[in-house]
C-alpha cells in the first residue's frame, strides 16, 4: 500500500515537472505533507527516547490563607523516561510564584526531584490559581503545575482598596 502511494505521487510528481504547472505542484505537496508528517510523528512516539516527566500531584491548593501570608509546597517528580530529563527554565505565571528547582542538572531515568513553589499572598485577596510553566527536553517541551488559594483579605488593606475605588469612581462621573 506504501509503495502504490510512493508510486503514485513520484508519477505525479514527474508529470507535474516536466509539465510546469505551479498551482498543482503545490497542490500534490501540501496534500503529501500531512500524511508525511502523521507517519514521522507517529513513528517518533514509537520509538522516542525522550524523558518522560511525572509528578506526584499536578496542582496544589494552599486552601484559605491569609492575605499577607507566604507559603510554599513541593512538587515531587520522578524521570519515568529512557533518556536524562534536564529543566531548563520554570517560571511562574506572576511575580509572586516564585519556582526553585534543579536548573539543567541531569535526572536520571527513574530518578525524582523536587520543584519548591514559594506564593505571595500580599495584596492578592479573594481566590488566587497560579501557574508554573517548566521547560524541558521532553517531548513536548513543557510541563505545567500550579497552585491555587482562596486569600482572606486583609481588613485594612480592603478598606484601603475601597476607599481607593471610590475615589476613582468620583473622578469618571
Amino acid at each position: 500500500m506504501k509503495n502504490l502511494f510512493l508510486s503514485i505521487l513520484a508519477i505525479v510528481t514527474l508529470t507535474l515537472v516536466s509539465c510546469g504547472g505551479t498551482e498543482t505542484k503545490k497542490a500534490v505537496t501540501e496534500a503529501a505533507a500531512p500524511a508525511a508528517s502523521a507517519a514521522q510523528a507517529s513513528a517518533s512516539k514509537a520509538i522516542s527516547n525522550a524523558p518522560v516527566m511525572s509528578f506526584d500531584k499536578g496542582i496544589h491548593d494552599f486552601g484559605v490563607i491569609q492575605e499577607g501570608s507566604r507559603v510554599e509546597t513541593v512538587f515531587t517528580f520522578t524521570n519515568t523516561g529512557k533518556s536524562d530529563l534536564i529543566i531548563q527554565d520554570a517560571r511562574g505565571s506572576c511575580g509572586c510564584t516564585v519556582p526553585e528547582y534543579p536548573k539543567n542538572l541531569p535526572i536520571a531515568p527513574g530518578a525524582t526531584g523536587e520543584i519548591r513553589v514559594l506564593f505571595d499572598s500580599s495584596n492578592k485577596p479573594n481566590l488566587q490559581q497560579k501557574t508554573v510553566t517548566i521547560t524541558t527536553n521532553t517531548d513536548t517541551g513543557r510541563e505545567t503545575i500550579r497552585i491555587k488559594a482562596m486569600v482572606t483579605a486583609d481588613p485594612v488593606k480592603q478598606q484601603q482598596r475601597e476607599a481607593a475605588q471610590a475615589a476613582r469612581l468620583q473622578q469618571t462621573n
